[in-house]
């Protein structure tokens, strides 16, 4: 169940093939799913019919709905990021220092992982519902591999430490309070924001572009937020070494 260090390194190409599969969800047409509307179009459809609301204020709901959840990734991923370093997070290989216990890794271990979660069920709004499902079924199954690689890799590095660290936090689930003292690392607010472009644009593209009823130009958004997000992360100068820590 494991993932692999070859998983591991192409981690960010593999989730992201799958969330382009979701996208293109090439079964519809031949398996005759009716038409390629988003989930965004298919709940406001389906809470007007239950007679929740109207088709306008149903389709708003939809959208606040998705910004929330795009809005909940961003704010996951960049607290994460900027307490874990974006060199760590960015990294091809795993790596330990010591067990990291700031910021959100006092509350759930693995905020990165949610995140990212999160940010796919964000974008699966614009994805027609089959595509949604199959997309967080996959990246879940992916990213649940990736955490047990993970912690193995951690256990074996760090030790007791870790051990007393995961008995305390628990893994994807984040507790209200934490008994964990903080760990003393100070956040890099400004290179987590740059380094998580990603998320920053999907939510842009939910709570901002949704109001023009154009799917195609969500799509668009979230591509080109994508991309710049690639672009700033490679021009981010790397932080020295050992100022990040194991989550």
């Amino acid at each position: 169940m494991q993932a692999s260090a070859i998983e591991f390194r192409l981690r960010m190409m593999i989730s992201t093939a799958i969330i382009v599969l979701g996208f293109w969800s090439p079964w519809i047409e031949p398996l005759g799913l009716g038409q390629r509307r988003s989930v965004i179009a298919w709940l406001a459809l389906n809470l007007a019919r239950m007679g929740v609301a109207s088709f306008a204020t149903s389709t708003a709901i939809a959208i606040v709905l998705g910004a929330l959840v795009a809005l909940l990734a961003a704010a996951m991923r960049i607290w994460g990021t900027a307490y874990l370093g974006s060199t760590t997070v960015n990294h091809a290989q795993m790596r330990s220092g010591k067990v990291m216990a700031s910021g959100p890794y006092r509350y759930v271990r693995n905020p990165l992982y949610l995140g990212s979660w999160l940010m796919a069920a964000a974008m699966g709004f614009a994805m027609p519902p089959t595509g949604a499902l199959v997309t967080l079924v996959l990246l879940t199954l992916f990213l649940l591999r990736l955490i047990l690689g993970e912690e193995a890799f951690l256990r074996k590095q760090l030790g007791e430490p870790y051990e007393v660290y995961c008995t305390s936090v628990p893994r994807l689930f984040p507790q209200l309070r934490s008994g964990l003292p903080s760990g003393g690392v100070q956040p890099q607010w400004g290179r987590a924001v740059l380094a998580e472009l990603n998320p920053v644009s999907v939510f842009a593209a939910l709570a901002f572009f949704s109001w023009s009823y154009d799917n195609w130009l969500i799509i668009r958004v979230i591509l080109v937020g994508f991309g710049l997000s690639l672009v700033v992360r490679a021009l981010l100068p790397r932080e020295p070494d050992g100022i990040t820590a194991a989550a």
